[in-house]
């Protein structure tokens, strides 16, 4: 388990060219037609960033920022919501899959890791009305459950301009291990072909 800072230079080249928890939907994203284009469009990332050991420019905006900026809030209002310490730590890599790992935004106790968004006013008033975890996020979760060894994650979203009482939604998540055997298997799969392509390209290097 990595102590590294997140967002840290040092984080970046940890996750360098490894498929995380954030983009699994992205992996297993389908149409009707296949896989989705956000799958071939990550995959040339990691492609790329094996070959040049460089980690691809990612993009941020004042909504990013913004999440970046207030996600200590977030956790110190759940650390008091629930009554628990919060554990910060960097990247975690999958227990038996190879360049795969995943950055939780907190371990608590024993068995359990946190999740936390800092979305747009608009976002997080319909995840509190709806009460449910979008499944991009709930795949993430169950990344960051099978690579940090924990039982359930807290999804967490934070608003600090909405009113007292409606600024913190937690929904706890538990492990589906028969849904995360699925995601392992897409996820296999994947790496498999990014390796497939640094292979051709770089015999096309010469």
């Amino acid at each position: 388990m990595s102590e590294v800072e997140q967002l840290s230079p040092e984080w970046f080249a940890q996750r360098c060219g490894k498929a995380t928890a954030s983009r699994i939907s992205d992996i297993v994203a389908k149409t009707k037609s296949g896989y989705s284009t956000s799958r071939a469009n990550y995959m040339a990332q990691l492609v790329v960033e094996r070959m040049t050991n460089q980690v691809a420019e990612s993009y941020t905006n004042s909504a990013m920022e913004w999440g970046i900026e207030n996600e200590g809030f977030a956790r110190a209002n759940y650390e008091s919501k629930m009554n628990l310490l919060v554990t910060e730590v960097g990247a975690i890599d999958h227990p038996t899959i190879p360049m795969s790992a995943a950055s939780p935004d907190g371990l608590v106790g024993d068995d359990g890791c946190l999740e936390i968004k800092c979305p747009n006013t608009a976002t997080h008033i319909d995840t509190v009305l709806g009460g449910e975890v979008a499944k991009k996020y709930y795949d993430q979760m169950q990344w960051q459950m099978v690579c940090a060894n924990r039982s359930w994650c807290d999804f967490v979203s934070f608003d600090p301009r909405m009113p007292e009482g409606l600024q913190l939604f937690i929904k706890r998540i538990v492990r589906d291990d028969k849904y995360i055997a699925e995601l392992e298997g897409e996820v296999i799969h994947f790496l498999k072909e990014v390796d497939d392509k640094v292979n051709k390209l770089n015999q096309l290097r010469g």
